[in-house]
């Protein structure tokens, strides 16, 4: 039994003795008025969430809320299994994907404070597999990188590396380790010249192999000793404990006549992969990547505790992409947003056409989980759904994100 499980189980005896309706998070919620919350607010973002629920868009959603450092709403609402129909709580462990580059990202810069590496360093230098790529030209023709990568690229998706899609087969196998991803680069051309275009692919996974390299840790060792114990992130991890797994959600997806239906597991959250993906590997709650977006707001300290110095957190949150290489994730490029270390920024609010505040930075998984912190209204937002393709525009997934914003900012009542 997990640490976090036994303290529920502690705190659902208690509140049986005491006649009270159990509590399935440790996290306390203050009074939203407080911290310039409105309760009127809160109750129309439940309302609309919880009407996905109830139309069958979604099977399950939890959101969470903090600001000024107070958690003010935290919602669980629908189930983890359209079949079992076990109940969504609080602690229902989701598959947070590629919400696990942010945690790459804070290991990296751990060790960038450690002087274990400097941003204009090129990526050959860790890896040296990579020192001589050549670039793939549009007619085919293979020429030298104009420049050699810098590990400023490698963070920010810009490297000259294809996006995942482009690598056929797959560079990376859930059975096979981080080196074995890195060998397979290694005899691969570059997409593009470093710097010159943004493209989703391996940047992230080759940064967890780095980190092994100057840690002399496995990657999960160095998240959990650096980060996940530190921070009390109990429930994080590559895999959770045999007897946990009833708390973790199903993935859902829809059939021909959109009606939800959940999926076979493609992979046992129970045993632990070969391939220690930095990109998208970890399971988490709501709660623990609360407490891990809320280290990052406060300037890399929680509850005591110091990750990093508030110096390196502006660092991650800057952008850095040269004039003229945009985002683009799904297309089109997205105007307004910048690309700091391992996160997105929004540079220009009106651009990018969001109400979140100016220097927001964000990210969010393939299963539709999705969170963002905004320093300039000092505001964490967590959203957790289990959906195949559940951050896809377009497809029958609601789109969460985008309907999350402007809940959360008409529920401020003093925002910037």
């Amino acid at each position: 039994m997990s640490v976090t499980r036994k303290r529920l189980l502690a705190l659902l005896l208690a509140s049986v003795a005491l006649g009270a309706s159990p509590s399935w998070a440790e996290v306390s919620i203050a009074p939203p008025a407080s911290v310039g919350v409105s309760s009127t607010g809160l109750e129309a973002l439940n309302k609309t969430f919880h009407g996905l629920v109830d139309e069958g868009r979604l099977a399950g959603v939890a959101t969470l809320l903090a600001r000024h450092g107070k958690v003010v709403h935290f919602d669980a609402y629908g189930v983890q299994d359209v079949n079992t129909k076990a109940p969504l709580h609080r602690d229902t462990i989701f598959r947070i994907a590629s919400m696990t580059k942010p945690v790459t990202g804070v290991a990296m810069m751990i060790l960038y404070e450690e002087g274990k590496w400097k941003l204009d360093d090129p990526v050959a230098k860790y890896v040296p597999e990579f020192a001589n790529l050549k670039v793939k030209g549009p007619d085919g023709t293979l020429v030298a990188q104009d420049h050699p990568m810098t590990m400023r690229e490698l963070m920010s998706h810009t490297a000259g590396f294809d996006v995942s899609a482009g690598y056929a087969p797959d560079v990376t196998n859930r059975d096979e380790p981080l080196q074995a991803m890195i060998d397979k680069l290694g005899k691969l051309p570059l997409a593009t010249q470093p710097g010159t275009d943004w493209r989703y692919g391996p940047s992230v996974n080759i940064q967890g192999h780095i980190i092994e390299k100057l840690s002399g840790q496995p990657l999960d060792q160095f998240f959990e000793q650096r980060i996940f114990n530190p921070l009390k992130m109990a429930d994080t991890g590559f895999s959770v404990p045999a007897a946990e797994l009833p708390r973790v959600t199903s993935v859902h997806t829809y059939d021909a006549q959109k009606k939800l239906i959940a999926t076979p597991s493609v992979n046992d959250p129970s045993v632990k992969p070969a391939f220690l993906s930095g990109s998208g590997g970890l399971l988490s709650t709501t709660e623990d990547y609360w407490r891990f977006s809320q280290m990052l707001l406060n300037g890399g300290e929680l509850d005591g505790t110091r990750i990093l110095k508030p110096e390196t957190i502006k660092l991650m949150r800057q952008n850095v992409l040269k004039d003229g290489v945009l985002v683009d994730l799904y297309g089109p490029s997205q105007q307004g947003i910048g690309f700091g270390m391992d996160v997105a920024v929004v540079l220009d609010p009106a651009k990018a056409t969001t109400p979140q505040g100016k220097d927001s930075f964000y990210w969010g998984g393939a299963f539709g989980t999705w969170f963002w912190i905004d320093p300039t209204n000092d505001l964490v937002f967590i959203g957790m759904i289990q959906n195949l393709n559940g951050s896809v525009p377009g497809r029958d997934t609601p789109e969460v994100r985008s309907i999350s914003y402007p809940l959360v900012y008409d529920a401020l009542t003093d925002v910037k």
